[in-house]
């Protein structure tokens, strides 16, 4: 009986076995060796959240700046160069940022912005540095979504307090001001809200002595359809206040119009408080509230003056709640603000700083150096400015990409065009490559506002669509930059309810057919000339959620970021003209199949979605015209987790991709699901935390983290057409493009159980070498280009680590060509091949021979490339083509490969006489030294000597002191002719 039990375990472990050993690998690692290219751009950059610097004993400013959702980016050289140094980690939404005054190189981050704004993101607690930002690790708060501000003891390293507003879409309990002693093993709250909406937004210590501090606690909310800051509204009861502790932060008492004579009354939303380094009594805090003003104290907090209540001091305090003081002038503080405003007399009055007037504005964070206070940097909405002169001028960072996209797309140009709206940063169009590489210079601002959507009109290349926020949308010359307003207007019916990022759709069947949603679908037939309504109000027009102009708690902010019961999605099928798809942004997902016509709600059909769930994205499939997939998004409800389903049936049922029970490993609420445009099985998703990517249909999936692709949110994405790359379009990092996704097609269960094996591309070109491109320096972005050269692709199942690996390129004859460096990572690897023959021997002499620096092209054709790895050979064919742009044939190509070729061999030749004319003259001169003094031979070996010499100066440049002496020798002319041929 014992002996059957074993014979049927073990029969059921080798089942297991083979049954494993059958289920092909998929993870990062699978597919991130395609890698991936930021083209930017860094022109308009992205909002700066948090900043923090020190100077360093050589002088130098170390800057550690934090983007809203792009990561933190370290200058060691007062912000001429700038790099990511947090792309490694989970999150990249980032709310403030501290040095240790005691020693520069501990660098807390907290993460998630507290500048909540419709659009922000979200972060997973506090991170330390302990070498000055090289390596991190978490040190807690994980369930804290956002931090306001940390900052460290000056007389322990290990005692920091965090500042946590806490979740911005529910109610928490993990919210206050937070202290740990013990550099971030622990924390204790040591001051907690009144309620669970309530959390600390800052928190400010005494430098004279440390034990006395203040902190400011929030009450705020957003919802889809309203935010607020402080109570229901501008007299409603609020748990905001400010509070002041004597002893280190472990008792607190809250400054009140009662106890502190001067102070305003209740209710408060948002509260800033700041303490002048150089004057510890003189406190200042801007208070949100029916008299929203700045207060300033010269007692240490205990009594207050109202001073300052301007219109730039009071505007949106949700958004612009900070103060920074001078650090030698306790009279100066700046504020900044949808500008950035400054006060010298104390607060009495502020204006705003002049050479500011430039700049891009919605200021968030100032950094002063206390060395040197003429020395002002900023941080708005349009990335980092830089100031020598106490804010008379200003020098605009272009050495940031941070943008914040929302949405992408690409014309048929080649190389072909890219095109997409960002927040607070307008619409812009850009090179997807330039020679030299993508600079600032090379992408162009074409319309206004916020951007969104934006598509050049498939039946014009001439024109361009964009849009601002509400629906502001514009028919725009490309080389004029002549606008026309196109947005449809309700013509004295009912008022039209359009999103912040209102969607904008063309017709994949009529060129010139537009869509726009309002909370009607509108359709235009004449590049939005005229518009027609087609269908009811889609939405669930719920009165409850459309009081936006009540909106915004003490002070009423209504921009059109919080207008809801509107149409946030619109996909026609490719496959069936007047089959619509429209999901909203309260939870309908409405279908008509005749134009039109009739509607059909189908969101009733989606299990598992709870009722109002906002429909991020809804695309109509490229094969069949019954399927489609939506994702649902309830981040809104402080739901974070991803939502996505498919239909083969026209919505009839729908089967769950990713819910909240089963994310697959994906993490971050959903923004955009696209199908592969060649093989359905391949879809693409864009979530907060960046792109995951399944090659099966969405059973399974992978983080993509090519080329350290951080985990930044991804809006939306686009597969080119003819080019077949994937461009994303991240609101934080800009645009990237991962080049050529063909390999993914590729992957098969059967190919992925493989040890080795090659993966199909795209047609090789040899791209015709363009001219342009210049130096710019060190402080200013360049986007990358994708290489100019052959890709090769292959699969690995595992890391190659014992016995040689070779890659070779072999012609038509068997003739090893060249062999390039194997990447030996698992999944897919890529290695690029110049197409190139070997450069030629160029003779050495006093001058450059720019030419003879490359080899020549080789010519198109078939070529075989070779693999072997640990004595196994693997081989696939490898055509090279002409450019597709050309005008010139393969037999042209095979003319100018000859020429070059022939010069190529003149080279050598010249190499070769010259390598005996120094062999020869080598002998010269050992042969004389050995002759007498009185050898009359000396004189015959010194004259012969010098003939020799006099035909190498004849072949060569000799004279010395310079790289370009201006001789035109024997090798130089050979070498213009070679370059010229080239």
């Amino acid at each position: 009986m014992h002996s059957l039990k074993f014979v049927l375990s073990a029969a059921l472990f080798l089942c297991t076995v083979l049954c494993l050993a059958e289920e092909p690998p998929y993870t990062s690692a699978t597919i991130s060796g395609l890698g991936a290219r930021n083209i930017g751009s860094a022109t308009m950059s992205g909002r700066i959240s948090a900043i923090a610097g020190t100077r360093e004993p050589s002088g130098k400013i170390t800057l550690f700046v934090g983007a809203a959702s792009g990561g933190v980016w370290k200058s060691d050289d007062s912000g001429t160069r700038f790099r990511p140094i947090f792309d490694e980690q989970p999150v990249q939404s980032i709310g403030a940022i501290a040095l240790d005054p005691k020693n520069s190189k501990n660098v807390w981050v907290g993460t998630g912005e507290s500048w909540t704004r419709n659009s922000v993101s979200i972060g997973d607690g506090i991170y330390k540095s302990t070498d000055g930002g090289e390596t991190w690790t978490r040190a807690g708060l994980q369930k804290s979504e956002r931090i306001a501000r940390v900052v460290v003891d000056p007389r322990s390293s290990d005692t920091v307090f965090a500042a946590v507003p806490g979740a911005l879409w529910s109610d928490s309990p993990d919210r206050g001001l937070y202290k740990t002693t013990d550099g971030g093993k622990t924390w204790n709250q040591v001051l907690k809200g009144a309620n669970l909406s309530t959390g600390c937004t800052d928190v400010k210590i005494d430098p004279s002595n440390p034990d006395i501090m203040f902190a400011a606690m929030w009450d705020f909310r957003r919802k889809g359809w309203e935010y607020r800051s402080g109570g229901e509204g501008p007299t409603a009861p609020s748990a905001s206040g400010l509070f002041r502790s004597t002893d280190g932060g472990n008792t607190w008492t809250e400054i009140t119009t009662e106890a502190n004579k001067g102070f305003p009354k209740k209710p408060y939303g948002r509260i800033a408080v700041a303490i002048a380094p150089s004057n510890a009594k003189r406190v200042y805090a801007f208070v949100e509230s029916p008299e929203s003003a700045l207060f300033v104290s010269d007692d240490g907090g205990m009594t207050w003056d109202k001073r300052d209540k301007s219109q730039w001091m009071v505007w949106r305090p949700f958004y612009f709640a900070n103060l920074v003081v001078d650090p030698k002038n306790p009279d100066r503080v700046f504020k900044p603000d949808g500008s950035l405003i400054v006060s010298e007399d104390g607060g009495k009055s502020f204006a705003v700083v002049g050479g500011f007037v430039g700049a891009h504005g919605d200021a968030h964070d100032v950094w002063i150096d206390p060395t040197n206070t003429q020395v002002v940097f900023v941080g708005d909405d349009g990335g980092m400015w830089y100031s020598y002169n106490g804010g008379s001028k200003w020098w605009k960072g272009e050495n940031l990409p941070v943008s914040q996209f929302y949405h992408v797309s690409v014309d048929d140009s080649d190389p072909y065009r890219v095109y997409g709206g960002l927040q607070d940063n307008s619409s812009w169009v850009g090179d997807s490559q330039y020679p030299g590489g993508i600079t600032n210079a090379r992408w162009e601002n074409m319309y206004n506002g916020d951007g969104f959507w934006m598509f050049p009109d498939p039946a014009d290349p001439d024109y361009i669509y964009a849009e601002y926020q509400g629906g502001e949308i514009g028919r725009v010359n490309r080389y004029t930059h002549e606008a026309r307003n196109i947005k449809p207007r309700p013509n004295y019916k009912e008022k039209l309810r359009f999103n912040w990022n209102t969607p904008i759709a063309l017709s994949p069947n009529d060129k010139g057919t537009i869509y726009v949603g309002a909370q009607f679908l509108f359709r235009s037939r004449d590049h939005g000339q005229n518009w027609e309504r087609i269908s009811p109000d889609l939405t669930t027009n719920d009165p409850q959620k459309q009081k936006q102009e009540q909106s915004g708690g003490v002070t009423v902010d209504n921009s059109s970021a919080e207008m809801h019961t509107t149409i946030y999605s619109i996909s026609e099928s490719p496959k069936q003209k007047g089959l619509i798809w429209v999901g909203t942004d309260d939870g309908n997902l409405q279908l008509t199949r005749d134009g039109g016509k009739t509607w059909t709600n189908v969101v009733g059909n989606v299990p598992g979605v709870p009722k109002n769930s906002w429909v991020n994205w809804v695309q109509a499939s490229n094969f069949t015209a019954g399927t489609a997939y939506a994702a649902f998004d309830r981040h809104t409800f402080g739901d974070m987790a991803p939502y996505v389903f498919k239909t083969t049936d026209y919505g009839k049922t729908w089967t769950p991709i990713l819910t909240e029970q089963d994310p697959k490993g994906v993490r971050g609420y959903a923004h955009v699901i696209k199908e592969d445009p060649v093989k359905s099985d391949l879809l693409f998703l864009g979530t907060e935390f960046g792109l995951w990517v399944s090659i099966d249909g969405g059973k399974n999936w992978a983080q993509f983290k090519g080329n350290h692709f951080p985990a930044v949110a991804v809006r939306d994405l686009a597969v080119h057409p003819r080019d077949n790359d994937l461009i994303l379009a991240t609101h934080g990092r800009g645009i990237w493009i991962i080049d050529d996704i063909t390999p993914l097609h590729a992957l098969t269960p059967d190919l992925l159980n493989q040890d080795v094996a090659f993966v199909s591309a795209r047609p090789v070109q040899q791209r015709i070498e363009g001219a342009g491109g210049w130096a710019n320096g060190d402080a200013v972005f360049v986007g990358d280009n994708p290489p100019d050269a052959a890709v090769i692709n292959y699969y690995q199942r595992e890391r190659h680590l014992f016995g040689k690996m070779k890659l070779e390129v072999v012609d038509a004859s068997d003739r090893v060509i060249d062999e390039l460096p194997a990447s030996k990572r698992p999944g897919l690897n890529r290695v690029t091949w110049t197409m190139r023959a070997k450069p030629p021997r160029v003779p050495p002499a006093a001058q450059i021979a720019v030419g003879g620096i490359r080899g020549p092209r080789l010519v198109p054709g078939m070529y075989t490339v070779r693999l072997t790895k640990a004595g196994k050979v693997s081989e696939t064919k490898l055509t090279v083509g002409l450019d597709r742009r050309a005008k010139f044939t393969e037999a042209d190509r095979k003319a100018q490969f000859d020429a070059a070729m022939r010069v190529h061999s003149l080279f050598d030749e010249e190499s070769a006489l010259m390598d005996r004319i120094v062999g020869l003259r080598k002998t010269l001169a050992q042969n004389g030294a050995a002759l007498p003094e009185d050898d009359p031979l000396r004189k015959n070996v010194s004259d012969f000597d010098g003939k020799v010499d006099g035909v190498r100066k004849k072949i060569v440049a000799t004279t010395e002191g310079g790289a370009i002496t201006g001789e035109e020798r024997l090798r130089e002319h050979t070498d213009q002719l070679y370059g010229a041929i080239l």
